[in-house]
């Protein structure tokens, strides 16, 4: 099994945190993530780091210049007690196929909502993905995204810590990889408590995000 699975679009490390947790990268791999933008409505905005090829790392958590949003911030940061890696994306070739094959093969990634960001540069990002309350609620099984016309955020010149390895831990890793082949994808995983880890290549070695 490859250590970084097909298709991989993003890794989010979601944290109650913004600032802090983009601090303590930057002191850990040596390497500033570039601010990528505001969930504008949501409450919540990001920062991004390539992870090489056309996979980034999105840090996001609450925008203290944004309100408080009317319902729950993304990734459920409103929950968290410390940064963690929540869940991953992947980019399918057809978002809307895939969706009908892994309904049709037993999992339903949810249904597929548009999503935008403003930039630092004012330019509007638009973007579709799956959400909903029928995605496996470990995060180990991703999301599905597609980028459309959008320039993909990997292609933005943004600094880099190529990705070595990402791998997941589950009480019933069985029950994961079946739902992972609905998507055509895989993961790494072992028996333990549910949680993903990420390894990234850095000018002060490889580091490992949990």
């Amino acid at each position: 099994m490859k250590a970084i699975p097909a298709r991989l679009d993003h890794l989010v490390l979601a944290s109650p945190d913004l600032a802090a947790t983009v601090a303590d990268f930057a002191r850990r791999t040596g390497v500033t993530p570039a601010p990528g933008g505001v969930h504008l409505g949501l409450g919540t905005r990001n920062y991004l780091v390539s992870l090489g090829g056309t996979g980034y790392l999105e840090i996001i958590g609450p925008d203290p210049e944004q309100p408080t949003p009317t319902g729950p911030r993304p990734f459920s940061v409103d929950a968290l007690s410390t940064a963690r890696t929540v869940t991953w994306a992947i980019s399918p070739p057809d978002l809307d196929a895939a969706v009908a094959t892994a309904r049709a093969r037993g999992y339903d990634p949810g249904d597929i909502h548009p999503m935008t960001r403003r930039r630092p540069d004012g330019t509007l990002l638009e973007w579709r993905l799956t959400d909903g309350d029928t995605q496996h609620p470990s995060g180990l099984v991703p999301f599905l995204i597609d980028w459309g016309s959008a320039l993909h955020p990997s292609a933005s010149g943004l600094p880099v810590t190529p990705l070595l390895s990402l791998s997941g831990t589950a009480p019933d890793p069985d029950e994961i990889r079946a739902l992972l082949a609905t998507l055509d994808t895989e993961l790494p995983l072992g028996e333990g408590p549910v949680g993903l880890s990420f390894t990234v290549d850095t000018p002060r070695g490889p580091v490992t995000f949990v």
